[in-house]
């Protein structure tokens, strides 16, 4: 970026210095001309006053001594009666040349005639005398180019000096340019506290945010990586030590038995945090295509509340859906899965005796998917927290029914993937309302 951006600056002092020169160039040989025929006009002025011209027959007389001008008298007629620097008599008429043209109409008159032959500009001024013929003074000068060429030498040393300027004031420029860039760049800590450009501050801003959203997720995934290290540490131990004293022998018939199921229910809790670790990796990838249908959102409800019935029964928590039809655009998979966490969550964090209700309402445009709870309720300070990966709000509690910690955060994810809402009410020890509007 620094050498594109020098380039450019490099680029832009060239043609800079280059049309500045041909531009001065131009602007010169404008004032060049104008000073040429102000003096041809003085000089004009002179003769006529010195009235050498007054009488033509003694014109034939008078000798120019200054041979860099050269001065012609014509007649009213148009006929040349002297020319310092030619024979009068074999000239051509001289009526329609433009600067005689206009001293017998106006007084005075000027022109400026190139001649490719000698690749030099003629400069005249003709001055209409008393007794009516014209008084021109002539005088040949370089063109344009041939000024050019003259000061050519002086035009390409300021040139390169200007251009060796430019080159270090381009560097010096670019380095200013970047600098705040760079400190950005070296330091993503303090961007606060940094002095950048007016127009940089959205950037930085963005810049700020996105390496603030970098370092919350790096520390997302290394506690989600020692948290997925634990838990699965903790059934993998029992499993080690039941088994180990059943190989030893250490056990009797009546242990093996409760070992056995100790194992098994240890293997099962295993296997579902495998299955809700993949299941969450699956919904972190951002690429995924959801696939979305019409489904009725009560009839998934309705589903799960007839599956979980035994689970609530186990726990003696009664579980029932009230609402009516509501249909969404949306994948199924997804919604069986938000559904079942939502209720499996309420029943497994409910009190013996306590109930769930699943509702599922229309609320003018939106579908809301609400479970209640009798449970032990969430700590207002703990309420923002819930749907983070491994957070519990009772620990004990979540480990004694089997809970992996991962089932709201599934929810989340399944939520955000369809632009829905989530909502949480709830107080300590009286339970919990979790909200899902569409």
């Amino acid at each position: 970026m620094k050498r594109k951006i020098n380039a450019r600056f490099v680029l832009l002092t060239v043609m800079s210095v280059v049309l500045t020169l041909i531009l001065a160039t131009m602007a010169y040989y404008e004032l060049f001309k104008k000073e040429v025929l102000a003096d041809l006009r003085s000089y004009t002025y002179v003769l006529q006053h010195a009235h050498v011209f007054d009488d033509l027959t003694a014109v034939q007389e008078y000798t120019l001594s200054d041979t860099d001008v050269r001065i012609t008298l014509v007649d009213p007629d148009g006929a040349v009666q002297y020319d310092s620097q030619a024979d009068a008599v074999g000239m051509d008429n001289h009526e329609n040349r433009p600067e005689i043209e206009q001293a017998l109409k106006n007084g005075y008159g000027e022109a400026i005639r190139h001649s490719d032959t000698i690749d030099r500009n003629l400069f005249y001024y003709a001055l209409r005398l008393d007794n009516g013929s014209v008084l021109r003074v002539g005088k040949e000068s370089g063109s344009i180019w041939s000024v050019f060429a003259s000061i050519f030498p002086w035009i390409f040393g300021i040139g390169i000096l200007l251009i060796e300027i430019g080159l270090i004031l381009s560097h010096y420029l670019t380095l200013q340019l970047l600098e705040p860039i760079e400190r950005m760049a070296n330091d993503m800590d303090h961007l606060d506290s940094m002095t950048v450009y007016k127009e940089m501050i959205p950037f930085t801003t963005k810049i700020r945010k996105q390496h603030e959203d970098i370092i919350k997720n790096a520390k997302m995934r290394q506690d989600f990586t020692a948290n997925v290290s634990h838990e699965l540490k903790t059934p993998l131990t029992s499993i080690s030590g039941y088994s180990e004293l059943i190989e030893n022998g250490m056990a009797t018939d009546a242990d093996v038995v409760r070992f056995a199921a100790e194992i098994h229910k240890n293997s099962m809790r295993l296997l579902t945090l495998i299955n809700d670790i993949i299941r969450l990796s699956e919904l972190d990838v951002s690429e995924q295509t959801l696939m979305t249908q019409e489904v009725d959102l009560y009839e998934i409800a309705k589903t799960c509340v007839n599956m979980l019935q035994i689970s609530g029964e186990k726990h003696d928590v009664s579980i029932n859906l009230y609402g009516t039809s509501c249909i969404i655009n949306a994948n199924r998979e997804m919604m069986e899965e938000l559904v079942y966490n939502l209720c499996d969550n309420a029943i497994r964090y409910n009190n013996a005796g306590g109930s769930v209700s699943v509702w599922v309402t229309r609320e003018k445009e939106h579908v809301v998917l609400a479970v209640n709870d009798t449970g032990i309720g969430i700590p207002k300070e703990d309420q923002e927290r819930i749907f983070e990966r491994f957070y519990r709000v009772d620990k004990s509690r979540s480990k004694s029914t089997g809970g992996t910690g991962l089932g709201l955060a599934i929810v989340k994810h399944i939520v955000e993937q369809h632009g829905a809402k989530l909502e949480v009410e709830s107080r300590l020890g009286e339970g919990t309302q979790i909200r899902v509007i569409f």
